[in-house]
C-alpha cells in the first residue's frame, strides 16, 4: 500500500506575515477613517489663517545700521531696510522691499542671499508688501535633517529600521490627524490619549516585529504601562491638587479656544500619557524580545523561571530608562530652573511652585510607568510565550 502524501500547510511566516498586512490595512483604516468621521467645524478663519506668509530670499541689502551689542552676546540690533524675492505662493517672482527690525528675541539678521519667511498683506489697490520678517526659511535644513535621520535608520536598521520609521509616521499621524481635533472636539484628553496611545502602540510594534507573541506581549504591557503613568499624575494631581489650568499655556488656550469645547483640565495628564509612551514602549519590547529569545533556546522553560528572567532584565533596564524620563524633562525646563536660581527663590516656592509640581508630576509618573511595565511584561510573557508546546 503507497503512503498517503500529506498536503502542505502555508508557511508559519507566510500566515503571520499575511495577519500582519491585514492588521496593518485595518490600523490604516482605523487612521483614515477617524479622519474622515470627525465632524468639521464651521468657524470662522482665525487670525492667523488669515495672513499670509511666504517663502523669500535677500537679493540686496539696501541699508544696515544694526550693531552688535554687548548684553547680546554679539546679537545685532538695529534694523535693515532689504529687497528681497518672493519664492512661494500667490506673490512668487515678486521682488518687494521691506524692514528688517532686529531685537534681542526676534534675530533674523539677513546679508545677501540669505532666505526668510515675509508676512505678506495687500494695499488698497491690492499690491502685496511685506509687513514682517519673522523667521529664517530653516523648512530645506529640517527636512535634510530628518532625511538624514530617516537614512541613518534605514541603512543600520535594515528592514527592521524601516518598519520604526513607517511606525513613527504613523504615531505622528495619529497624534496629528486624531488626538488633537478630537480634544479640539470636545472629547475628554485623557480617554482620547489612552486610546490614541495604545492605537500607535500597536501599529507600531506590529510594524517592527510582525503578528507575534512577544509583539502581544510588549503591546498590552505598553498599555498598561502608559495608563499607569497617566493613573499615577491623574491621583498626584487630585490631591495636590494640580490640572491642566496650572500649564503655563493654559491662558492662551483658555483665550483662543473660548468657543470650542476643549477640556483644558485633562489635558497635564493626556500630555504625560504621550510623553511616557516612548519609554514604556522601549522597555515593554525589551523585555518581551528578550523573554522570546530565551524561550527560543530553551523550549522548556518553566512560567515562573521566564517571569524571574523576564524581572531580572527589566530592573537592568528600569534605571536608566527612568534617568532618561526625569532628565528629559528636566532638560526641557532648564530655563525654568535658571530662573529660579537667578531671582533666588526660597526652596519651599520652587517646590510649591505650578512650574516645578508640573515637572516633578510629569517625570515622576513617566517613570512610574516604566516601573509597572517591568512586572507586567514579565509576567504576560510568562503566561504568553510558555502557552507554546516546547519541542522534544
Amino acid at each position: 500500500m503507497g503512503r498517503k502524501t500529506a498536503v502542505p500547510s502555508a508557511p508559519l511566516w507566510t500566515r503571520r506575515r499575511l495577519a500582519g498586512l491585514i492588521t496593518g490595512l485595518l490600523l490604516f483604516l482605523v487612521l483614515a477613517g477617524g479622519c474622515l468621521l470627525l465632524p468639521e467645524e464651521n468657524r470662522e478663519l482665525t487670525a492667523a489663517q488669515k495672513r499670509s506668509f511666504a517663502a523669500a530670499r535677500v537679493t540686496d541689502v539696501v541699508a544696515d545700521d544694526a550693531q552688535p551689542q554687548d548684553w547680546t552676546e554679539g546679537l545685532r540690533v538695529g534694523s535693515q531696510l532689504l529687497e528681497l524675492e518672493i519664492l512661494t505662493g500667490a506673490y512668487k517672482g515678486a521682488v518687494l522691499e521691506g524692514t528688517n527690525y532686529l531685537t534681542a528675541y526676534a534675530n533674523v539678521d539677513c546679508s545677501l542671499g540669505t532666505r526668510v519667511i515675509v508676512r505678506l498683506d495687500t494695499d488698497d489697490s491690492g499690491a502685496p508688501y511685506i509687513v514682517s520678517i519673522p523667521n529664517y526659511d530653516r523648512g530645506p535644513v529640517l527636512v535634510g535633517m530628518i532625511a538624514v535621520f530617516a537614512l541613518l535608520l534605514v541603512v543600520i536598521g535594515g528592514k527592521k529600521g524601516l518598519m520604526a520609521l513607517l511606525g513613527l509616521a504613523y504615531t505622528l499621524a495619529g497624534i496629528w490627524l486624531l488626538l488633537i481635533p478630537l480634544v479640539l472636539r470636545g472629547a475628554p484628553p485623557i480617554p482620547a490619549a489612552i486610546a490614541i496611545a495604545a492605537l500607535t502602540a500597536a501599529a507600531s510594534l506590529l510594524m517592527l516585529t510582525g503578528f507575534t507573541r512577544k509583539t502581544l506581549c510588549a503591546g498590552l504591557g505598553c498599555v498598561g504601562g502608559v495608563a499607569a503613568a497617566g493613573l499615577f499624575a491623574w491621583l498626584v494631581g487630585q490631591i495636590t491638587p494640580i490640572s491642566g489650568f496650572n500649564m503655563s499655556e493654559a491662558e492662551e488656550l483658555v483665550l483662543r479656544a473660548y468657543d470650542s469645547p476643549l477640556e483644558i483640565r485633562g489635558l497635564l495628564v493626556s500630555g504625560i500619557l504621550i510623553a511616557a509612551l516612548g519609554a514604556v514602549m522601549d522597555v515593554a519590547m525589551s523585555i518581551s524580545s528578550a523573554c522570546s529569545e530565551l524561550r527560543a533556546v530553551n523550549p522548556r522553560l518553566t512560567a515562573g523561571e521566564l517571569l524571574r528572567s523576564g524581572m531580572n532584565i527589566g530592573r537592568d533596564a528600569m534605571g536608566t530608562m527612568a534617568n532618561t524620563l526625569i532628565l528629559a524633562f528636566a532638560g526641557a525646563s532648564f530655563n525654568v530652573l535658571l530662573l529660579f536660581q537667578v531671582y533666588g527663590y526660597p526652596l519651599i516656592q520652587i517646590i510649591n511652585s505650578d512650574a516645578m509640581a508640573i515637572e516633578l508630576i510629569q517625570s515622576v509618573a513617566g517613570s512610574v510607568g516604566i516601573l509597572l511595565t517591568v512586572p507586567l511584561v514579565s509576567l504576560l510573557a510568562s503566561l504568553i510565550l510558555t502557552r507554546a508546546r516546547p519541542a522534544n
